[in-house]
């Protein structure tokens, strides 16, 4: 194992990290609480409440109009059901509970396109494909038939969807990027579809600041579509062995548009950021242990690591591996890459694993201590 001696300081490792992105002017980001685009804060007139963890797909909808558009606007963090209790002043600003929502000092460009005559099919053909998706998956299946009837289903409309896109020349469903593009991007984005749609989204900033991975939608589901079912074709175990313990840089679910380099110095930037919240709340009891092998996994990061982990640290760093969320922590190249580390560096230690992550609800993790830092 690494000796105490070789292992980078929480100093040292701090000094190696890259100054704060403007998260106000900036790149599209979940973590900033205001968003300006270059305008004064007097120009604010739009406050959006959505999920502190940014799973629910609608959320993540409003979120992108709102970056496309350059709307600037103030953000609420409210928190989901599936993984706490919402807050009180939430429930007297809005009593169903229901999110997202929006305050609007006047309301202006929110409107722009949504009931134009060529969005409004596009809308209605996103509501099919949803709906097939979800009885697909969120309703176990009676026989092999009635598995076969429903993936048919969910098939044909999605090549209805491919033929959508095959009506203009560009990989948008109309000229340009618009509000058409926002509507399908939460929902195909979790059924993770191949479409050139897909390669032309991630050469967009505002996409690839917002968008998750396979591991993130996985386990983020169940719990808010209410259940999901295995499909009666097949058992998966490969598919689930490649989400669950990777290795997670061999799965084809983004382009790098950044590099490597780079996603590693935001990884290392939002650990050092959180790491006494971090290390509180992992399940290794030995708090020292784990401190040692956070550290260990951080310096590789950037190039300093030999020999091994602590000795019994592999369910700690496996923990933090589960407890990472997509882009809720970090962007998805970092989260992958940060992801990916934490595994090798268990794996030199021992092959035991964490207990599995809830189905039925997501309280086995806790985000405000890090909303406060």
């Amino acid at each position: 194992m690494a000796s105490s001696s070789s292992l980078l300081s929480w100093d040292q490792l701090r000094a190696l990290c890259d100054p704060e992105p403007d998260k106000v002017n900036g790149p599209a980001n979940v973590q900033s609480y205001l968003r300006l685009f270059g305008q004064p804060e007097s120009s604010v007139e739009v406050t959006f409440y959505r999920d502190l963890f940014f799973w629910c797909p609608y959320c993540e909808k409003v979120t992108l109009f709102l970056e496309e558009k350059r709307i600037p606007y103030r953000v609420r963090k409210v928190t989901m059901f599936c993984y706490g209790e919402k807050e009180a002043w939430y429930k007297k600003l809005e009593p169903s509970g229901m999110l997202p929502a929006l305050s609007l000092a006047k309301y202006g460009p929110l409107e722009f396109g949504m009931t134009d005559s060529t969005v409004i099919p596009l809308r209605k053909l996103e509501r099919r494909l949803f709906s097939a998706w979800c009885q697909w998956l969120c309703y176990p299946s009676s026989s092999k038939a009635d598995e076969d009837r429903r993936a048919a289903t969910f098939t044909s409309i999605a090549q209805q969807v491919e033929g959508a896109l095959s009506v203009t020349p560009g990989p948008y469903f109309l000229p340009t990027f618009s509000i058409a593009d926002v509507v399908f991007i939460p929902y195909v984005e979790r059924m993770r579809a191949s479409f050139e749609w897909f390669d032309a989204l991630w050469t967009r900033e505002v996409y690839r600041g917002l968008a998750s991975d396979f591991f993130t939608h996985v386990h983020d589901l169940p719990p808010q579509m209410g259940g999901c079912y295995v499909s009666a074709n097949g058992d998966g175990s490969k598919e689930r062995q490649l989400v669950n313990r990777g290795p997670w840089n061999a799965v084809p679910q983004f382009s790098p548009q950044e590099t490597l380099d780079e996603w590693k110095k935001e990884a290392l930037r939002r650990c050092v950021r959180h790491k006494d919240a971090i290390v509180a709340v992992n399940a290794d009891t030995d708090k020292a242990r784990f401190d040692a092998a956070f550290r260990f996994v951080l310096g590789g990061l950037v190039g300093h690591q030999g020999g091994a982990p602590p000795a019994g640290s592999a369910l700690g760093l496996r923990h933090l591996r589960n407890q990472i969320s997509i882009p809720r922590d970090m962007s998805v190249g970092a989260g992958v890459v940060m992801r990916q580390a934490l595994e090798d560096a268990a794996a030199l230690d021992s092959d035991l694993q964490p207990p599995a992550l809830p189905v039925k609800h997501r309280r086995d993790q806790d985000a405000r201590p890090f909303q406060k830092l």
